[in-house]
């Protein structure tokens, strides 16, 4: 295989820069050179790979300011066509005389599909969540398309976007197949977590599962000597302002016989707020995760899509007390493979926390189902199948 010239592109969130690094670190070794459009805040996770951040500014809300994504539907999306305008001219910029080979784009990146339409370039998307099946249009998209439409706000959204997509040489498509349906998508998640799995076309989604590495640069995690069980709770990066929620954790697992519990918190909450903190507890505003679950036998997740498959791939019992946005439908999904409780947000007392993880952390039955999935997960390749099938892409030399 000839050394290409691969372009990857992002925005500044954990979530979606996270499962494209080991990617973008095996295309590295395997000789291509890989630049990577992301904004400044990421520019050191990405170096560390081996490729070569290709800064722009972003006006996206960031993961310290989440209230700012709004309450509605049209609150979330408008965000993202307003950055992909306004970065577009950057990236057409960062890349003149230099354009790639291919290009690779996580699903908010909308600027990566318009420039690989310019420059005549293969386009393959990385997904990190669920990717449409056949009928998603009607089932799930159109009431969200509809509700959008109704009001004069909406609807000068969709002519802003249909107007860029024209002044792009796109206008074959329409925005909602621009943003939902690429012509080839790499999905960095395992099928298990995938709704309808059955009814994806596989000719353009190929589910390559978690990519997740070593991540050893992100430290490690001893297990105390003297716990018999071990339980971390996490509510990932962005939806962390919840102290009243980890002041029900504490309740629920502090100086529970034999257990040792990691809590993380995050970076909105003081740790003061908790009030006092029982022996067996750790308090961090983060850990690395992975390096937990690799020794944990319970997960109180918000069931974000890194933390299932983290779950999943560590085959550790989980709670799934979802936050916002897709992690609604993981959280059924992981219960539905049998591998984990949904408790509600809103139910999720002290009581019923402790009475869901000594259930799962317990059950054979769903050591069984996780070591299943886990199976499934092994034979979907990860990074390296990954890494071939973006090169299966490149153009002939």
């Amino acid at each position: 295989m000839h050394p290409a010239h691969i372009a990857m592109f992002s925005i500044a969130a954990h979530g979606h820069v996270n499962p494209s690094l080991e990617i973008v670190r095996e295309l590295v070794a395997r000789g291509h050179r890989v630049t990577y459009a992301v904004p400044e805040s990421f520019a050191g996770k990405v170096a560390v790979t081996g490729a070569e951040p290709r800064i722009y500014r972003s006006t996206l809300p960031t993961e310290d300011e989440p209230e700012a994504w709004g309450t509605e539907v049209i609150d979330n999306v408008e965000p993202f066509l307003a950055d992909a305008v306004q970065a577009l001219p950057q990236q057409l910029a960062a890349y003149e005389g230099d354009e790639p080979d291919l290009v690779l784009a996580d699903i908010t990146a909308y600027p990566a599909r318009v420039l690989a339409h310019r420059w005549g370039v293969p386009f393959v998307q990385l997904s990190p969540n669920l990717v449409a099946w056949e009928g998603y249009e009607e089932e799930v998209a159109a009431p969200m398309v509809a509700e959008i439409m109704s009001t004069e706000r909406g609807r000068a959204y969709y002519a802003r976007f249909r107007a860029w997509l024209d002044e792009n040489g796109l206008s074959h498509l329409s925005p909602d197949e621009f943003a939902g349906r690429p012509p080839r998508s790499l999905v960095v998640m395992p099928k298990a977590l995938q709704p309808q799995a059955d009814r994806v076309d596989e000719s353009v989604y190929t589910f390559v599962g978690a990519c997740q590495g070593d991540r050893a640069e992100q430290g490690d995690w001893q297990r105390p000597a003297d716990a018999e069980k071990v339980l971390l709770v996490s509510l990932g990066s962005a939806f962390t302002k919840e102290p009243e929620f980890y002041r029900e954790c504490l309740r629920a697992f502090g100086d529970l016989p034999g257990w040792h519990v990691v809590l993380q918190i995050g970076k909105f909450v003081d740790p003061a707020e908790l009030g006092p903190v029982p022996d067996n507890v750790e308090v961090h505003d983060w850990v690395p995760q992975l390096a937990v679950l690799r020794q944990a036998d319970a997960f109180i997740t918000h069931a974000g899509a890194g933390g299932s498959q983290e779950g999943l791939a560590t085959a550790t019992p989980m709670v799934a007390v979802p936050q916002a946005v897709d992690q609604f439908g993981n959280a059924a999904v992981l219960e539905s493979l049998g591998v984990a409780r949904h408790v509600p947000k809103e139910q999720a007392t002290a009581q019923a926390l402790r009475e869901a993880v000594l259930a799962v952390a317990d059950d054979p039955e769903v050591a069984a189902r996780l070591a299943a999935v886990g199976r499934e997960m092994a034979a979907e390749g990860g990074t390296k199948r990954a890494a071939d099938l973006i090169e299966a892409e490149l153009p002939a030399r």
